[in-house]
């Protein structure tokens, strides 16, 4: 595995980030470890609706890609799979272990880098980030890392921010609007740890077309593609898209590819 101290400037500011803010997350973070049903996602879409998790995993051995604290791996471990997850955030995995202490729910819990995992090649049937990797990480990086680490016929499901709402989002960190700001072709990298207006860490998106490329090149099919939305009813906004905006156009998208026999291959 990468050395926590030799990380990427992107890696290394998004620990940073997430440690700093992790205390900030607890109360969400015990909320959903007490749900009975997931829900996913900023605006809480309902799994009956998204379909993110097989509805029986007993007898697989699941992976959550950048867990912070662990809602989605305790979810899966209650529909039987055996569950590892890993995150660059130790407070974050601090969380995350005491609740699964509190709940009585094993997890094997990794201190690391989705991209530069310390599993062997083949080790999971099925794989996932609600955000954790899916933006977090270097797609280029984390994408094929994953496919390595995913038996042939495993999957990859992974819900981020949409590039819509990314070419949407003014310069200073402002709230999403209904003017094109950013290009959307070269997009990749945005960078939000000095914008003026709530700085953050360091985000990664691709247009649909490299998203294919990209899997195609690595050995992914994909499966299914869904675009939540704001549901009626959800009032304000939420980190930095308005409940309004994301009942009209996508704020948020979800990727389920399946891992051929070899890169490149077709189902």
């Amino acid at each position: 595995m990468e050395p926590l101290h030799d990380l990427p400037r992107h890696a290394t500011e998004n620990r940073a980030y997430w440690n700093g803010m992790a205390d900030d997350w607890i109360a969400s973070g015990e909320r959903n470890w007490s749900q009975d049903e997931p829900t996913w996602g900023t605006w809480g879409v309902l799994e009956r609706d998204l379909e993110m998790l097989p509805v029986d995993m007993h007898g697989m051995r699941a992976v959550e890609l950048g867990c912070g604290t662990g809602y989605v791996s305790a979810w899966m471990a209650r529909r039987g799979a055996e569950v590892t997850a890993i995150d660059l955030s130790e407070r974050q995995l601090e969380t995350a272990r005491r609740l699964a202490d509190q709940h009585g729910v094993a997890l094997t819990l990794v201190h690391g880098s989705a991209e530069a995992t310390p599993f062997p090649d083949e080790a999971f049937d099925f794989a996932i980030s609600e955000y954790g990797a899916a933006i977090w990480c270097d797609p280029e990086v984390w994408i094929p890392e994953a496919y390595r680490i995913l038996k042939p016929g495993g999957r990859l499901v992974f819900l981020g921010n949409h590039p819509l709402a990314h070419v949407c989002s003014p310069l200073d960190g402002s709230l999403v609007g209904e003017q094109l700001v950013r290009p959307y072709f070269d997009m990749r990298v945005l960078d939000w740890t000095e914008v003026a207006i709530d700085p953050g860490g360091i985000e990664f998106c691709l247009g649909h077309a490299d998203w294919y490329a990209l899997f195609r090149r690595v050995g992914f099919v994909v499966e299914d593609y869904r675009e939540p939305r704001a549901p009626e009813g959800f009032v304000g906004d939420a980190f930095g898209v308005p409940a309004a905006w994301a009942s009209r156009w996508p704020s948020e998208q979800v990727w389920k590819v399946r891992k051929t026999a070899a890169p490149g291959a077709t189902p």
